[in-house]
């Protein structure tokens, strides 16, 4: 005898199961539809690894995706309590929405998040004076890897920012930075030489150390001028002299270079500077020769 398997009558029969045994039907859901999340999120992290691809923003956007999936079968399975329990807290609604405020806050600043896009996972950012790395993102908080300021090297830092910053906070991405930078700093001496006579040999330096890069500088440098629109990178090192309130001489050095090398070649830089300064102050502080001087008197006597 053939037996016919009617797919309509299997799901009014799987609904009424998951209605009768809403608890076992609830577990065995939430089991089922967690390890399935897992399997492909592990599978992606094997096939991105394999590629050498980085998949982190794809991989935090499904597991966030997974999950609002399972709240929402579980609140199918569960309307009915869900809707009864809200008629019998309804007097105490205010309350609730005064209490869970900022989780409220955090949640609208990931919706925000998920139309807005300011930044995706990997990128740098700055929020509230700190710089990091976006690592994770969920629905309450943003995790960062904590960069120091100076340096741009990772303090080995986790710090964790709630969502509802993104929309009362400025957010910064500081995502071109990871690579090149504008690096600035000055050189403070005493007015006891001319500064102007030096700025050639200065120049020069400087340029050597900032040629062995010019050319990915410039590639890097155009690709952030299109995504921002607009032509403010310098490639060549700038040298400013001017004078503080103390009647100092002040060097500002500007180059546009590579975000790991920046204090090295700032040390190159102040290096060579010292080294031309210290020099001239030498020939401006060396006596006249006296000794031709004597010899002539002598002759004339």
């Amino acid at each position: 005898m053939e037996i016919v398997i009617d797919p309509i009558q299997m799901w009014h029969n799987f609904v009424e199961f998951v209605l009768d045994y809403k608890l076992l039907a609830s577990l065995f859901l939430v089991v089922i539809l967690h390890f399935f999340k897992k399997g492909t999120l592990r599978l992606i992290k094997r096939r991105s690894s394999r590629k050498g691809e980085d998949r982190r923003n794809q991989i935090n956007i499904l597991e966030q995706l997974g999950n609002a999936f399972i709240i929402v079968l579980l609140m199918m399975v569960w309307s009915s309590e869900i809707q009864n329990l809200a008629i019998s807290i309804a007097a105490f609604m205010v309350a609730i929405v005064l209490a869970t405020r900022e989780f409220i806050q955090c949640f609208m600043g990931f919706i925000y998040y998920l139309g807005a896009r300011p930044f995706r996972v990997g990128d740098w950012i700055q929020m509230n004076n700190v710089i990091g790395e976006v690592v994770e993102m969920d629905w309450a908080k943003t995790a960062l890897l904590e960069v120091d300021p100076e340096t741009f090297n990772y303090t080995g830092k986790h710090v964790y920012v709630p969502n509802s910053q993104l929309v009362t906070q400025t957010v910064r991405n500081l995502n071109f930075l990871r690579r090149y930078k504008l690096h600035s700093f000055n050189i403070v001496n005493e007015p006891t030489v001319n500064a102007y006579s030096l700025l050639p040999a200065f120049r020069a330096s400087a340029h050597a150390h900032c040629e062995y890069f010019r050319d990915v500088a410039e590639r890097y440098k155009g690709l952030i001028e299109r995504h921002l629109e607009q032509d403010f990178i310098q490639i060549d090192p700038e040298v400013e002299i001017k004078t503080n309130e103390l009647a100092k001489v002040v060097v500002k050095v500007s180059l546009f270079c590579p975000t790991a090398e920046a204090h090295e070649l700032e040390h190159k830089m102040c290096s060579d500077w010292l080294s031309l300064w210290f020099e001239a102050l030498e020939k401006s502080a060396c006596p006249p020769n006296t000794s031709s001087s004597s010899q002539s008197l002598g002759e004339t006597v």
